[in-house]
């Protein structure tokens, strides 16, 4: 070998030994950023799981040496290990152990906690099967495979990686101990769990640091609580609590990881969703049960106080006056009683103006038409006006009452009220029309019955007060109202 091939020979095996030698350091370097914190109490066999996760998945034991757990000693042992029997339990270097923490779990140190969400409607998320929604995420949208038994072979990739990623799956465990893929991972809020529980607490406390500050964030409820049929984050931000809290943000947020945290006495500045629906206040405790404030339900085609279904079942629950009046409490932690009362009969009157006018004769319709055989009853969304009426209840008219609930202007009017008029009178009624001369066209006589029965309801809706407008037979008194307000916007607008 001559001179030149030794010197290159030695360079690279010089230039191979420092590169070992930084990979080494970076190992090493990274393992020291992780256990940095000196307030980790790492105990008994917890050491074992450390010392080997700390290289293998780092960024969870890094989370875990930022978070209270760690400081009080409870690490991956006390959160992770399975009981004999436990159907999600297998072994895991000599440990039996299970990756699916549940609420039941995080009970042993939070029974209070466990108890008020296992009573809350977020715990019941997770048995969507059957709803519309999960109708179209199964059916419309995707498909399901079954086996000759009637069995489920392999579920909806829309309704795995959609509806059940916020509501929950079942969680299933394979012949092999595997969970199955179907169903996990999944953190939805009601998820359904192999000991029986309902939800995730790591819905809203994000693994592995489980910080304050993060659940009390609106982005957290935002994961779920957004988009056209709920979209409580976007009205949030429109509204003056949303803007008060992102103008306050850089200054608010290091005490949000703080356990006392009362509106009104620990800040004053920019309620985010937790302050309203969860936290304590001067006279309330914290609550896990988010609906316990929530005095109507805005979720179906017509709202009802959020007790009537209950009590319709001769169920014992907490009254909606009550959950109004707890809400109030947290109003006037920065409010005035006036403000508060004034408030909520705008709110009120917004709800009863889409039942009203929109809500209930829409339902009845549409009712009447599948009931009377004018449209296919055995089959949901094949035809145009069954998502006509879904549009109008599940998008819009949520979208309008949602924004008057949390006060989001423009999405009570332009992306609710409007939309909802527009839908109902450009869409919903012509189509009904649609059917109704499709009965009659039919030659059938009990359809042709339907459709006079249909048009009569029809009639009658278009003819009440509300909607006669519509057929240009708008009151004396208001058609005169209406040219006062037009004449009077001209004069100040046009100048004539």
């Amino acid at each position: 070998m001559g001179l030149n091939a030794k010197q290159w020979v030695v360079t690279a095996m010089a230039a191979l030994f420092f590169a070992v030698l930084l990979i080494v350091a970076w190992v090493e370097g990274g393992r020291a950023r992780v256990v940095q914190n000196p307030e980790s109490l790492v105990t008994g066999p917890n050491e074992k799981c450390v010392d080997c996760h700390e290289v293998k998945t780092p960024g969870i034991v890094g989370q875990w040496h930022q978070s209270k757990h760690s400081q009080s000693g409870i690490g991956c042992v006390e959160c992770h290990q399975a009981e004999a029997g436990d159907i999600d339990g297998y072994n895991h270097e000599g440990m039996l152990i299970t990756a699916v923490v549940s609420p039941k779990d995080c009970s042993k140190c939070h029974e209070r906690e466990f108890k008020e969400f296992e009573e809350s409607h977020h715990a019941e998320g997770g048995k969507i099967l059957g709803s519309l929604d999960n109708v179209l995420a199964e059916v419309v949208e995707g498909h399901v495979l079954f086996d000759h038994d009637g069995n489920r072979v392999q579920a909806s990739a829309a309704a795995v990686s959609g509806c059940l990623q916020c509501h929950g799956s079942e969680i299933k465990v394979l012949e092999d101990g595997k969970l199955h893929p179907d169903t996990w991972p999944n953190t939805g809020i009601g998820r359904i769990n192999p000991d029986g529980s309902k939800g995730s607490c790591s819905a809203c406390h994000l693994r592995h640091d489980f910080d304050l500050a993060q659940a009390r964030m609106p982005e957290n409820c935002g994961r779920c609580h957004l988009g056209p049929d709920h979209p409580q984050l976007e009205v949030y931000n429109e509204s003056k609590h949303g803007i008060a809290f992102a103008a306050n943000r850089i200054r608010f947020t290091p005490d949000m990881s703080e356990k006392d945290w009362l509106p009104g006495v620990h800040y004053e500045q920019g309620p985010t969703c937790s302050s309203c629906h969860m936290s304590a206040t001067r006279n309330l405790p914290v609550t896990h049960d988010v609906g316990s404030r929530i005095s109507w339900t805005l979720r179906p085609p017509v709202s009802e106080k959020i007790d009537a279904a209950a009590k319709k079942q001769g169920l014992d629950v907490k009254s909606w006056e009550d959950r109004r009046a707890d809400m109030k409490d947290v109003c006037t932690s920065c409010h005035g009683p006036r403000w508060v009362e004034n408030w909520y009969e705008q709110y009120d009157n917004l709800v009863v103006l889409y039942n009203e006018k929109f809500g209930k004769p829409a339902t009845a319709l549409y009712k009447a038409v599948r009931a009377k055989g004018l449209i296919s009853a055995d089959v949901t969304f094949d035809d145009s006006i069954e998502f006509t009426y879904f549009f109008l209840w599940h998008h819009e008219g949520r979208r309008a009452r949602h924004g008057a609930a949390m006060m989001g202007p423009d999405y009570t009017q332009w992306h609710g009220m409007y939309e909802v008029a527009h839908r109902f009178y450009m869409e919903f009624v012509p189509e009904l029309k649609e059917i109704i001369e499709a009965g009659y066209r039919s030659g059938d006589p009990q359809l042709k019955k339907a459709a006079d029965e249909v048009e009569a309801q029809l009639d009658e809706v278009l003819n009440s007060e509300m909607h006669q407008w519509f057929l240009g037979r708008m009151s004396p008194n208001q058609k005169a109202a209406r040219e006062k307000a037009r004449s009077e916007f001209q004069k100040r607008y046009a100048g004539d």
